[in-house]
């Protein structure tokens, strides 16, 4: 059986109803995160935690903001490994990589946000450099967004990309089947 890790992308306060970057249904999102890390946990799976920092000229994820912070409910614990990115690839000029590689990790659970922005980023880099991928989906969130006027709607772009995941890069399954 290959090693497994889990990366929790990005929860943090800027993604919460008070943060400048509101997601669609980011509660029930965190919740579920909350129980997919618990399982890690008492499986003694690999946590990584993801978190995004922005350059000072960024309207979001300010340096020494509240919105950098994890949200409360899913905080890395003292023996979690904390990677730190600037930019929408958790891969991209990280240690990311090295941490998988020199844990012998061949197989990685994906949760947290933006489906659409940093989720698809690793997810897709994670698979092209040879991990198994897998995606939580009800354990990531996104966003509504507009398009040359045509509105989608955020569940819609979650069901886009989870079907690309599913299509060629990631097994993608619920919450409830990873705990089970």
């Amino acid at each position: 059986m290959s090693k497994s890790a889990l990366l929790v992308i990005d929860l943090q306060n800027e993604y919460l109803p008070t943060g400048k970057l509101p997601l669609v249904n980011i509660e029930q999102v965190s919740a579920n995160a909350v129980k997919v890390i618990a399982k890690a946990r008492q499986d003694g799976i690999q946590i990584l935690h993801v978190q995004h920092i922005a350059n000072a000229e960024s309207p979001i994820f300010e340096p020494n903001s509240n919105g950098i912070e994890f949200q409360d409910a899913v905080k890395p614990q003292e023996d979690e490994t904390i990677i730190i990115k600037n930019n929408i690839n958790a891969f991209l000029n990280t240690s990311l990589k090295k941490v998988l590689d020199t844990n012998n990790i061949m197989e990685i659970v994906v949760i947290g946000a933006m489906s659409h922005m940093c989720i698809d980023a690793v997810v897709r880099a994670a698979s092209d450099f040879g991990y198994k991928v897998t995606v939580i989906h009800d354990a990531c969130a996104t966003l509504d967004l507009e398009f040359n006027g045509v509105k989608v709607p955020a569940e819609h772009v979650h069901a886009t990309l989870m079907a690309a995941f599913e299509f060629a890069y990631a097994q993608v399954i619920s919450t409830k089947d990873y705990i089970n």
